[in-house]
């Protein structure tokens, strides 16, 4: 017999629910898992499984624009809440706080140094401050309001740099996807040797691994230099 639980969701009054299978619910959750079929019971769409009940196709329209089953069982399930179990709960948890961990170490860094806090120390700081973490909401709904209540117990400052980089040029390439992809670029100037300058952009907390990342790809040949 198959293991069971619901996926429920609200839309301006009216509730949907789906029927999913458990861990394979909370892998799609957490992003390990991308296959709906694996995580869905059926595809029917109820309104109260219990009872069989179904909505009407013009609330379907109304909720998700759309009357693809497929579509709206993604929708639930992407955005609505599943009933976990006492394990799944605690596993989201941590995953979640991993996350938010994460998000807070490459965005803010102490105002003193202009470096990022290690993990560790945040992870402490939600510790002493006991934050409580919503493993149903996303990093971005709940990470500035634990922000807020960090500040009283370890400096947070949100601020970008900007670097003055230049690459040389049998590195020039490969290294100018990497900047793309870290910040915004200010400007680029291509060289007549094929080395490459640029002004980047970045978050403060982000220093230390775009110094790493280009000094890997150029065997330590880049210059970084932090712009007054």
């Amino acid at each position: 017999m198959v293991d069971v639980t619901l996926v429920r969701y609200s839309f301006e009054g009216e509730k949907f629910e789906i029927m999913v299978k458990p861990d394979p619910a909370l892998d799609y959750k957490l992003g390990k898992k991308k296959d709906l079929s694996a995580v869905l019971v059926s595809d029917e769409i109820y309104t109260d499984s219990g009872k069989g009940t179904r909505p009407s196709s013009d609330k379907l329209l109304k909720a998700f624009k759309t009357e693809d089953l497929t579509e709206i069982a993604q929708i639930i399930l992407e955005k609505g809440d599943l009933n976990l179990t006492t394990d799944q709960r605690r596993k989201m948890i941590e995953e979640k706080k991993k996350q938010i961990v994460n998000f807070i170490a490459k965005t803010y860094v102490d105002p003193k140094t202009h470096l990022p806090h290690p993990p560790l120390r945040i992870e402490q700081a939600m510790k002493d401050g006991k934050i409580s973490i919503d493993p149903q909401k996303s990093v971005d709904e709940q990470a500035l309001g634990i922000v807020e209540k960090l500040r009283s117990i370890i400096a947070l400052k949100s601020e970008n740099l900007k670097l003055e980089i230049t690459i040389p040029a049998q590195y020039a390439s490969q290294s100018y996807a990497v900047l793309k992809s870290v910040g915004s670029l200010g400007s680029e100037q291509w060289q007549t040797n094929g080395s490459l300058k640029a002004i980047l952009e970045i978050p403060a907390a982000a220093r230390p691994n775009v110094i790493d990342r280009l000094g890997s790809i150029t065997k330590g040949s880049a210059t970084v230099e932090v712009m007054k």
